[in-house]
């Protein structure tokens, strides 16, 4: 299947392009062993924020409607220095006029319309507080699939430090709709999130529109189905090794699994 893929239209060609990712360093590690935990990772790509490489931002929810972005750039020193703030506050019940207030941190090195255009790059104002506390980010790259099929814009699979902000997950039919990629984010307040150029900010994965019915396995399916679990174990069992760590795995899945794939995946 081909995806075809644009840039983000107010930063062409800014950012990481998607990428597969089935690694999730912080997981324990016994979990980094597991194949089909890692499958699960690897579903879709990784989608990233479009920033030049010395770039990088805060989203913050202070509570009441009020929303801070602050804007970065890395000194030569490689500290990270504030250029400016924008603080946006919804009007009551997040319906009506939004009121934007930029600050500048020393000299001002843009005006205040090019300082709002660079926020719209990263963020969606429109979208931000649907439901409260809702923080709604840009991704660099939009997705165009082919006839028939969806794209499902997703949190980060299997990142389970605390605490992780929740998601709404939408799925879109990107086949004919020219959606641009965002992710919203809904905070508590005083929380934030830091975007850098290295770090995913969601998933994006793509789902065929066809409808799937169900049935009860024939007696002949459920023996096959039973007979194909007791030889897998036993060939898993015959296949466990000792890792570095002590550890116990045996890699008899991952065999099967790139046995079963034609040559070259």
């Amino acid at each position: 299947m081909e995806v075809r893929l644009s840039s983000n239209f107010r930063r062409p060609g800014v950012g990481l392009k998607p990428r597969r990712e089935a690694n999730r360093p912080l997981l324990p590690q016994h979990a980094r062993h597991c194949p089909v935990l890692e499958a699960g990772s690897a579903l879709g790509f990784m989608v990233y924020a479009p920033l030049e490489p010395k770039e990088s931002l805060y989203v913050e929810f202070e509570g009441d409607g009020i929303y801070k972005f602050v804007y970065y750039l890395q000194t030569q020193d490689g500290k990270r220095n504030p250029l400016f703030q924008v603080t946006m506050t919804l009007s009551i019940g997040g319906v009506g006029m939004m009121k934007e207030e930029v600050t500048f941190v020393g000299a001002p090195l843009l005006s205040r319309d090019a300082a709002l255009a660079v926020a719209r790059a990263f963020i969606i104002p429109e979208d931000m507080g649907t439901p409260a506390g809702a923080i709604a980010l840009r991704g660099a790259t939009n997705f165009q699939t082919p006839p028939g099929w969806d794209t499902v814009y997703s949190p980060i699979f299997n990142m389970i430090e605390r605490p992780v902000a929740p998601m709404l997950i939408v799925r879109v039919e990107t086949d004919w709709y020219a959606h641009e990629t965002e992710f919203r984010y809904v905070l508590q307040a005083g929380e934030g999130i830091t975007i850098e150029p290295s770090l995913p900010i969601g998933q994006v994965f793509f789902m065929p529109r066809e409808d799937i019915t169900f049935r009860n396995c024939t007696d002949e399916e459920l023996k096959s189905f039973e007979e194909s679990r007791l030889e897998f174990n036993q060939q898993k069992a015959a296949a466990v090794q000792k890792t570095s760590y002590g550890l116990s795995v045996s890699p008899h899945y991952l065999r099967q699994s790139r046995a079963k794939k034609p040559h070259g995946e």
